[in-house]
């Protein structure tokens, strides 16, 4: 598609598990992504949610190259990352930048706000030295702050701040895409609603595409314009923000959907929710067939020998579950 800026084929990121000290014997492989398949278009948010360790924060290191991937490729513009040499992913990296979950560990608390600024304008040249100050400023005014911090340290600001500062060296290169790995969990609920919104408003301006990881349904749902559902390493189900929460398709998606409070007390009385018995496989270990049938209350014997295809599951919709037209 001509619009696409990212595109990833059937990627696989596997981590090998050694025993031994002297004379180690690998003794078994965690598949942390295994088989993923989406797309990014340019200017769009793509929401990507999941249970804890169901694999999100390594695809988001895979797709910036940070772990190397097993199999499958990642494709920014047409220029294919997992086949180039580390000299090339690094010209290209810096079309992508990573927003991390925690700003206060992601920032160096020896650095100021200027040198942090700084950095990523001296180390790919974009500008000469004489203009970085007024670099700095532009992008200090960008996210919110004024530039008369900019020689403060990270420990001297607010969360909500370190967050904005974090944001701004994401900006430094003019990315035309941005990873951002629960950049509001950590945050009051009024700052996550200012942070929200200034994503979401650079998107618009600056016509940046957006993959937006969170565990909160109702935080990707007013930020992002499709959402992946991953479980165990692959994704169940994708499609429009809207009709995937207000009408999910599969057992896992219906499941984190009913968690979803309200605020309208009735409603809330009303509420069924849907508690999945234990906890999510090992993936280390995970189960033949369906990764989710040990926890699905619609898993049949046929779900238990089938891996099922995301397959088509409606306008712009896919799903998969060997028994989508059954549930």
């Amino acid at each position: 598609m001509p619009d696409t800026i990212l595109e990833l084929k059937d990627v696989r990121t596997h981590f090998p598990v050694y025993r031994g000290f002297l004379v180690k014997k690998q003794v078994g492989t965690v598949k942390a992504v295994d088989g993923v398949s989406l797309s990014v278009r340019r200017g769009e948010v793509l929401g990507l949610v999941g249970e804890s360790g169901c694999g999100k924060s390594t695809l988001a290191r895979t797709i910036m190259q940070l772990v190397p991937t097993t199999g499958g490729t990642v494709v920014l513009e047409g220029k294919n990352l997992t086949g180039g040499s580390t000299a090339a992913v690094r010209r290209t990296r810096r079309h992508m930048q990573m927003v991390f979950q925690d700003p206060y560990a992601s920032l160096n608390p020896r650095m100021t706000v200027f040198a942090t600024l700084a950095e990523p304008l001296l180390v790919h040249k974009v500008c000469p030295p004489s203009e970085i100050t007024a670099r700095v400023a532009k992008l200090m005014l960008t996210v919110g702050l004024a530039p008369r911090f900019m020689q403060k340290y990270p420990h001297e600001f607010s969360g909500g701040q370190r967050q904005r500062i974090a944001i701004a060296r994401a900006l430094a290169l003019e990315p035309k895409l941005i990873i951002a790995d629960e950049p509001v969990s950590a945050l009051d609920v009024s700052i996550q609603a200012q942070i929200l919104n200034l994503l979401a408003g650079l998107g618009r301006r600056m016509n940046l595409s957006l993959i937006f990881i969170a565990h909160d349904l109702s935080v990707v749902k007013h930020i992002s314009d499709r959402v992946a559902v991953m479980y165990l390493g692959k994704i169940v189900e994708l499609g429009p923000a809207a009709d995937v929460i207000e009408r999910p398709k599969h057992p896992y998606t219906r499941a984190l959907v009913s968690a979803i409070p309200t605020p309208n007390p009735d409603v809330e009385r009303a509420r069924q929710r849907i508690v999945l018995p234990g906890d999510p496989p090992s993936p280390l270990n995970p189960p033949a067939g369906c990764a989710f049938h040990p926890r699905c209350p619609y898993a049949r014997e046929k779900c238990r020998l089938a891996i099922p295809p995301l397959v088509a599951a409606g306008p712009a919709r896919e799903a998969a579950c060997i028994r989508l037209n059954e549930i």
